[in-house]
């Protein structure tokens, strides 16, 4: 096989121009120029990386919050389900309130005198958890018919026909009474334990009336820094019967 060699310029032929020392800088200028441009092209991207990194983990750790949030934190310990306690408190008259039921007619507070009345005050008909929490405890009601609880309510803000119908497609037959002022919501500082960005309704608030109108227990599970939408029986009941700093024990 025979290798090309190019061939000798003739004699005589002209030969191509050297470039000059200022081209020759030119060049140099334009060659560092460009590796400055591609360092800083690579730089640009590395930070956009990093960013899309955090924002990733960001969004993810948001949608892990969310999900323990909706599920009701259920793999938690019993411990883990703290709770403030507004006023009126244990010890105080409970106010008295009149709302339309999804029973029918209207429920008034101050007409179960003689009966110990479980008030539930919760978010409404888009928050799920608050109504597998009305479900499960429909299942486990003798756990707290053992308490002495005569019978329970639900408030929330939402309009009646909403009830009416959240009720039936849930096969629930707990009492759903209609605030939407939430005139008697704001006479128990329920709004005060809203989630976050809903200002305007119930938190996730248990209280117990006594058949003398006063209150004996009262948690307000809903609110900063928490934001529980469930609370397990289990949990409940035995928060329930220790009383502690929620009021007397049942």
């Amino acid at each position: 096989m025979s290798t090309k060699v190019p061939p000798r310029p003739k004699p005589g032929a002209p030969r191509p121009p050297r470039p000059s020392a200022a081209q020759a800088s030119m060049a140099q200028r334009a060659n560092a120029g460009g590796s400055a441009r591609r360092r800083a092209a690579q730089a640009r991207r590395a930070r956009q990386q990093k960013i899309w990194l955090v924002s990733g983990v960001v969004v993810v750790a948001a949608v892990i919050g969310l999900y323990i949030a909706t599920n009701g934190g259920a793999k938690q310990g019993s411990g883990s389900y703290p709770y403030a306690v507004g006023r009126p408190g244990p010890g105080q008259e409970a106010p008295d309130f009149t709302l339309a039921s999804t029973t029918g007619g209207n429920w008034s507070l101050a007409a179960q005198r003689g009966k110990t009345v479980l008030l539930f005050f919760q978010e409404g008909v888009d928050c799920e958890p608050c109504w597998t929490q009305i479900k499960d405890m429909e299942s486990n009601w003798g756990s707290f018919r053992a308490l002495g609880i005569d019978e329970m309510v639900s408030i929330t803000t939402d309009p009646l026909y909403a009830l009416e119908q959240k009720v039936a497609d849930e096969g629930i037959t707990t009492p759903l009474l209609a605030d939407p002022d939430a005139s008697a919501s704001a006479e128990y500082a329920m709004t005060s334990y809203a989630m976050a960005g809903m200002t305007d309704q119930d938190g996730h608030s248990f209280v117990v009336v006594g058949p003398n109108g006063v209150i004996k227990w009262r948690a307000d599970y809903g609110g900063a820094p928490n934001y529980t939408m469930f609370v397990p029986d289990s949990d409940l009941v035995a928060q329930m019967k220790s009383g502690g700093r929620a009021g007397q024990a049942l």
